[in-house]
């Protein structure tokens, strides 16, 4: 470890040598430091950081962990979760030692954010609390499992804001005909919105689409990406979930109308994307087509729950909904257990048929 003043520049450097997990001898240094003291602290985070010590702030911690969780979620997931910790949590703890932050300190902070208000002056919904909440204690959880920490402080704390239980919104089938009828003046708009409400599949999905991805012969869509921008950049990226990985069977008035589709793109390629717009515009075009029909406003997001509301009332299982959703059997059974009206009746019809049954076995 080694601090020395630059005669050209009158800056400071420091650098520090170590060995890494391989047994390498290497050596790291940062220049352009105002004093010699930013460049000691430099060089004392950077040391910590090479023997996994807690002695090291929050701050240092958090670009450790940011290495770690980084290469492991998605870019756009990453981005949320840096916003929420560069926001609402090094500004608190970012100059604090981490080994010393304790349940009480994570309390107050909850306070804190219990008192903070948006722009509009409304407070942060209890939903956006937990995820703020659970960003804290995924750091410290890394700490835990990698660096010995003795106990995670967010995770003594407990939670912060209530599980908002959030109105689940689709339309029904003449519902979503009037919509589609009030859109069909711009063919991309009404295709893009055939497939959302007849496949189920998700937005991002349905923007990573190719022409690829369509065995319209065989009646069938391939879901293998998911599409998002991030930074003025169009990213492709693994679908949700490996459970979102799936073939789709399509009904054959869908494979029509998305053969009538690619017709109509000039000089399209196979790993072109064939709905080249924004999520923006989907946007618009549902306030535009729910104003023109009548119809009520809902999310982009909830024609999914649609074309599930709708399988459901055909009556069909959940276990065959999910593998056309990308859905667990059990998560569809969760969420969605309201709409499956006949289910409780067909219980109690079984049941009644049991105790029936109890009589004719004892008379045997």
């Amino acid at each position: 470890m080694a601090v020395y003043k630059d005669k050209k520049t009158n800056n400071w450097r420091a650098v520090i040598r170590y060995t890494n997990y391989k047994g390498e001898r290497k050596q790291t240094q940062k220049r352009g430091f105002k004093t010699k003291k930013e460049a000691q602290e430099w060089e004392r985070a950077a040391m910590l950081k090479q023997t996994s010590s807690l002695d090291m702030t929050f701050q240092d911690f958090f670009a450790l962990y940011a290495e770690y969780a980084r290469a492991r979620v998605k870019e756009g997931t990453w981005e949320t979760k840096e916003y929420i910790v560069r926001t609402k949590i090094l500004p608190y703890f970012g100059k604090r030692k981490i080994g010393e932050i304790s349940a009480t300190d994570v309390h107050a902070w909850q306070n804190d954010l219990l008192e903070l208000r948006k722009e509009n002056g409304e407070k942060y919904s209890p939903d956006y609390l937990r995820s703020i909440h659970a960003q804290l204690s995924a750091i410290f959880n890394h700490a835990v499992n990698y660096y010995s920490l003795p106990h995670n402080p967010a995770q003594q704390a407990g939670t912060i804001g209530k599980e908002a239980v959030k109105e689940m919104l689709f339309w029904t089938k003449s519902e979503y005909l009037n919509f589609a009828e009030a859109i069909m003046d711009k063919p991309r708009a009404y295709y893009a919105f055939e497939l959302l409400y007849w496949t189920g599949i998700r937005e991002g999905e349905l923007l990573a689409l190719t022409p690829a991805d369509f065995d319209l012969e065989n009646r069938t869509l391939s879901i293998t990406k998911t599409y998002h921008r991030s930074h003025g950049r169009d990213i492709i990226t693994d679908p949700k979930t490996p459970k979102s990985r799936r073939v789709i069977r399509m009904p054959g008035f869908l494979c029509e109308e998305i053969q009538d589709y690619l017709g109509m793109l000039y000089e399209v390629k196979a790993s072109d994307r064939i709905f080249s717009f924004s999520k923006q515009f989907l946007r618009h075009e549902m306030k535009r087509g729910c104003k023109a029909s009548g119809v009520k406003v809902i999310r982009i997001h909830d024609l999914r729950h649609s074309h599930i509301s709708l399988l459901i009332n055909m009556g069909f299982s959940a276990l065959a909904i999910g593998e056309r959703v990308g859905h667990e059997a059990e998560k569809i059974t969760y969420r969605y257990a309201h709409l499956f009206p006949t289910v409780q009746t067909e219980m109690v019809r079984k049941l009644e048929d049991e105790w029936q049954r109890k009589d004719e076995e004892a008379k045997e």
